[in-house]
């Protein structure tokens, strides 16, 4: 089979860039060895995150790092017998989380986060399935008035030059929004134009099902296979061997083990997360998505119930799972919002992965023509889905990208 072009991995990332470039004309093969949206996409918090333009840093608090160290806060989880593994990574993170490193990385970010709410419209919108992106942004809650005095006002301070709309909230204000949050919470900060999803896996799907209605193919077949040709890529699958001149590679945390061996170095972390769905109490009810900030954790609203999203587990991306963290995470949740039992006996675990400058690599692969990359998406691969798939899809059918890519290549790392 001969394509225009192949997108290797069927996350978010790579359904929405397939279905981008359908949309344009183009024939495309998604090579994919599970269902769509069925690894790292599967489990997030739901959040379209417009307003989410300054990264995330590495901490430089010394009390905050000590705890760190004993594992002793939800928010961040490591393995002991991992740490050489994960020790580069977060070096190289650390030095990138300079106050200059998240300026320059949050100026790069304003393109691409500008356009996320849009862009998903568009392909949801072309889908039949508009309905999905769910208004009413999303809200931290605070449980002291010293951590809400502080971490409030630093959070609308370093917003507030991108024009991110906000609301300071009171206790009242909370009761107001938020009905069932329990007076635990005493402050807050509504971030209002972000949307949420109900069931991530089912906006992919959705985009996966209308791709393959424009004659996009989705085939299981092993991206470790690619090899170049004197026509382009070729991978094996169990169609056969498919062909295509350009070739996108969005394997997510998997993208270092395919691109290694044709000369790249590519300076991933991998940050595990889990997720449990908890019952919901009598007739209680959550609205839009909640982060307790003191214990680092996100209650969503999902069709499966409220689910509940772990902080960053520092690890081997293939080790055994450790959901320690939901344990820690349930009781805190339950002081919150009146929860029963959970819905699953084991909670999902999946690998974010994050470059150091928590920037995505999007654009031309430096030394193979026709080799194009869109990974390293972090926290905000369902956030960032939509406005990759605009900015590759132009790249790659030759047209002006919207944004400039430099600030996303690969070659930012030397």
């Amino acid at each position: 089979m001969r394509v225009d072009v192949l997108v290797l991995g069927g996350g978010v990332v790579g359904t929405a860039l397939a279905l981008s470039l359908a949309m344009k004309g183009r024939s495309v093969a998604m090579i994919e060895r599970g269902n769509p949206g069925g690894e790292t996409s599967f489990g997030n918090a739901g959040l379209i995150q417009s307003e989410a333009v300054m990264p995330y840093p590495f901490p430089r608090d010394p009390f905050l790092l000590v705890q760190y160290a004993l594992n002793l806060k939800a928010e961040a989880h490591y393995h002991l017998r991992d740490v050489f593994h994960v020790a580069p990574y977060l070096w190289r993170y650390f030095r990138a989380s300079s106050r200059a490193g998240q300026l320059k990385t949050a100026a790069a970010n304003v393109p691409i986060f500008g356009a996320c709410l849009e862009e998903h419209r568009k392909l949801a919108a072309a889908a039949g399935v508009e309905s999905m992106l769910r208004p009413g942004g999303w809200m931290k809650v605070f449980r002291t008035q010293k951590t809400f005095e502080t971490e409030a006002a630093k959070t609308l301070a370093d917003l507030a030059p991108f024009g991110v709309e906000a609301v300071m909230l009171d206790r009242k204000g909370i009761a107001e929004r938020e009905p069932n949050i329990s007076d635990a919470a005493i402050g807050g900060v509504h971030f209002t134009a972000p949307w949420s999803l109900n069931d991530p896996q089912a906006l992919t799907l959705a985009y996966a099902r209308h791709f393959e209605s424009l004659g996009g193919k989705i085939i299981n077949g092993n991206a470790m296979t690619l090899e170049e040709r004197h026509d382009g890529w070729a991978v094996k699958t169990t169609e056969g061997i498919i062909s295509a001149p350009d070739c996108v590679v969005a394997l997510g945390p998997w993208a270092p083990d395919l691109l290694r061996p044709m000369g790249y170095r590519v300076p991933m972390g991998v940050k595990r997360g889990y997720h449990v769905h908890m019952r919901p109490k009598g007739n209680a009810r959550l609205g839009i998505p909640v982060l307790d900030v003191e214990h680092g954790y996100v209650m969503a609203p999902m069709a499966s119930g409220i689910r509940l999203t772990s902080g960053a587990e520092f690890a081997h991306r293939d080790a055994p799972a450790t959901p320690r963290q939901i344990d820690m995470i349930e009781p805190r949740a339950k002081e919150l919002l009146p929860l029963e039992g959970r819905v699953e006996a084991v909670p999902w675990m999946g690998a974010r992965p994050c470059m150091p400058d928590m920037l995505p690599v999007m654009g031309k692969a430096p030394r193979h023509k026709g080799l194009w990359f869109n990974f390293g998406h972090a926290h905000h691969g369902l956030t960032l889905a939509g406005s990759a798939a605009r900015l590759l899809s132009e790249m790659i059918t030759g047209e002006a990208p919207f944004t400039n890519p430099a600030p996303y290549a690969l070659e930012r790392f030397g």
